[in-house]
């Protein structure tokens, strides 16, 4: 019998092996199709862009193509390309604070309001416009900046202009329209955050003496922090690599990364620079990403959040 314990004992460790071996791998089974897709639209379209970046030429049409960092060595030649990535990363923050300052306190309301029907409808609200194409969303946006537009003529009209504003064709047109197009994703990230946070916390520090304000500020908007961190970060990188928006209401006068990238690589055909710049503008997204996430964490670790 004290033979048979030592074996038994075996027997039960392989079996619990293979049991947790079988649900490894079938947990694997359930996710292959997330992977593949993963794999497919995002890990390999990132790795011909990271190759065509290193080569000399266009394989298609050069056979004599070789690896080289010319490319990148480029972007150190012209501080045009700089100028160009800090007007993009400009933009992008721009977009982002504004986007929290609206969609906040919007967010706000819609999570606290107890009545479902003023709830559903300041959500249909938000959401309409989401419904509408961005390229009809700017056009809107066009017919009411332009020098002729419904804010010029208005004014005009009231004799309060002689000459028009240029509301279009420059930064703030681009944001104001991507702020327009980008600020519903961020409320809807900050509703169930906000959604979440339990009164009782805020009741025991009304109870404490803190008024409204401090109540907020010290227990509220830290609580929030995840979502202001997930929808801001959202909103950035939504904005920086936008398009179309940037080119219709900038007109070409406000060049940002993607545009030039559109324009390496449909208009002369140089698709390793073209590579180059976008995975640039994707390092740096990373990188700032990462700064702002480090830094959103410490100020919740330093709150008690």
């Amino acid at each position: 019998m004290q033979n048979q314990l030592p074996s038994l004992a075996r027997y039960d460790q392989s079996q619990k092996f293979l049991q947790s071996h079988r649900s490894s791998w079938g947990a694997y089974f359930l996710i292959s199709p997330a992977l593949l897709l993963f794999f497919c639209f995002f890990i390999l379209p990132l790795g011909v862009m990271a190759i065509l970046s290193l080569l000399s030429g266009n394989p298609v049409n050069d056979p004599d193509v070789s690896f080289t960092l010319k490319n990148y060595m480029k972007l150190t030649e012209d501080i045009f390309y700089f100028d160009v990535l800090w007007v993009t990363l400009r933009i992008g923050f721009y977009t982002a604070v504004f986007s929290l300052l609206i969609g906040y306190p919007l967010a706000f309301q819609m999570a606290r309001t107890r009545s479902k029907t003023i709830r559903t409808m300041m959500l249909m609200a938000v959401l309409s416009p989401m419904l509408v194409g961005i390229v009809v969303r700017t056009y809107a946006w066009m017919t009411i900046l332009s020098d002729q537009g419904v804010i010029n003529a208005t004014l005009k009209k009231w004799g309060w202009l002689s000459q028009p504003i240029h509301l279009m064709y420059n930064e703030f047109g681009i944001c104001l329209s991507l702020v327009h197009i980008l600020t519903p994703f961020l409320v809807l990230t900050l509703i169930g955050v906000i959604g979440r946070i339990d009164l009782s916390l805020e009741e025991a520090a009304r109870n404490l003496g803190a008024g409204k304000v401090r109540t907020f500020f010290e227990v509220t908007l830290p609580l929030s922090m995840p979502g202001i961190m997930g929808g801001s970060l959202l909103v950035f990188a939504l904005a920086i690599s936008a398009y179309v928006t940037p080119i219709l209401m900038g007109g070409f006068s406000v060049i940002t990364l993607p545009i030039l990238i559109y324009q390496q690589i449909s208009g002369i055909f140089n698709f390793g620079f073209g590579a180059a710049l976008g995975l640039i503008l994707l390092l740096v997204s990373l990188v700032i990403v990462i700064l702002y996430h480090r830094a959103m964490s410490r100020f919740t670790r330093g709150v008690g959040v």
